[in-house]
């Protein structure tokens, strides 16, 4: 499943202002994820091959703002459960397994 234009810009917005929220710098976020600070920055802009990818960054954010105590911003997209869409490795995501290299 590909997103349109339109979703995709809201995508990367909703990436951003969570990331925001959670007051974390890039580098800690590509530590913990365990990718480099370079593979972040093609997720944040959704230029990774890996469909996964923003799945797991997503449910990563969202976890870090809820433990600030704030309100997490809503995704259009990327949205519900990850086990419900066919075309994406719930196994992956559920083990934040990123793929490999900078793609």
């Amino acid at each position: 499943m590909s997103l349109n234009p339109l979703q995709m810009q809201h995508t990367k917005k909703e990436l951003r202002k969570n990331f925001e929220l959670t007051g974390l710098s890039k580098s800690e976020v590509a530590t913990d994820l365990k990718i480099s600070e370079v593979k972040l920055e093609k997720i944040f802009n959704l230029k990774q091959r890996r469909l996964e990818d923003p799945w797991i960054l997503r449910n990563y954010l969202l976890e870090k703002v809820e433990k600030t105590g704030q309100q997490p911003v809503p995704f259009t997209a990327l949205a519900g459960d990850w086990h419900r869409h066919w075309f994406l490795d719930s196994n992956l995501i559920d083990q934040r397994q990123m793929s490999e290299g900078d793609n």
